[in-house]
């Protein structure tokens, strides 16, 4: 295997392209407020930039690009160099009735070896709605449809396993889809797979916040809301493994703590 790869140029600016079409299309709803951007450069290799809305409709949304490279692979996955690049946003709503929602897709290539990774999981915080659910699983699954109509239920199950809260024994939420370290020895299919599952998260989450913006909600439930963005703040402290990879790269900390929610209760 050639490093760097040949197709790396290529896959930053897919991922590029696709953060300023989420970006745009959180702030056609938000409209009085917009986004505030920042680079930041890695202490090896390359950087990222953080971009920022805090809103009337997003309490808190982060999109944010990376695209570092290090002499030694972090949590001892591979040995030697590595690059490793990928789109994360977390958002996190005014209105309770508006579930929260995480999308990433990374690319990250060692000496040796390439893989894929990502996915978009759905957070309700307190108040589910079937309607909800079952819209963001179905984009999922077309998504997926023409690679396979294995990969819906096992990124669906690795989903669940992944986004689970030992402590709490629970799920973080209402699942998704998640995958990591995909490589089927066919670059191009795996790559169309990787810009598809990117390409349908604003179809998946954008008419259920539309749906869900102007509902009307009072203290009560804000409390709730509150009481369960500490649970998606403990997963994302203890348990994920993106949050671990970034510190443990030398990643940005304000990056990658860019997922914690504004305010949370316990």
């Amino acid at each position: 295997m050639v490093f760097p790869h040949p197709s790396r140029l290529e896959l930053i600016d897919f991922l590029k392209s696709l953060r300023e079409k989420i970006i745009t299309s959180f702030e056609q709803i938000e409209k009085t407020h917009h986004f505030e951007r920042k680079s930041w450069a890695h202490h090896e290799e390359g950087g990222g930039e953080i971009a920022v809305l805090r809103g009337n409709i997003f309490e808190k949304a982060a999109v944010n690009w990376s695209g570092v490279g290090g002499t030694r692979f972090p949590l001892g996955e591979a040995e030697g160099p590595f690059f490793a690049t990928g789109v994360s946003l977390i958002t996190h709503m005014s209105n309770p009735h508006v579930p929260t929602s995480h999308f990433n897709i990374r690319f990250i290539e060692t000496k040796d070896r390439y893989w894929f990774g990502g996915g978009y999981d759905l957070t309700p915080m307190g108040f589910p709605y079937l309607e909800d659910t079952t819209h963001f699983h179905t984009i999922a699954e077309q998504a997926l449809l023409p690679f396979g109509s294995h990969l819906y239920p096992q990124f669906s199950q690795q989903a669940k396993e992944y986004f689970y809260i030992p402590h709490r024994q629970k799920e973080r939420g209402v699942g998704g889809i998640f995958f990591d370290h995909y490589n089927t020895g066919d670059f191009e299919k795996d790559k169309q797979l990787w810009e598809s599952v990117g390409h349908s998260f604003i179809q998946a989450i954008m008419p259920i916040y539309q749906r869900r913006i102007s509902q009307p909600f009072n203290q009560e439930e804000r409390e709730i809301q509150l009481k369960h963005r500490a649970h998606y703040a403990e997963f994302n402290l203890v348990y994920d493994r993106g949050t671990r990879f970034g510190f443990q790269s030398g990643g940005n900390t304000e990056a990658i703590l860019c997922s914690m929610p504004p305010l949370a209760k316990w």
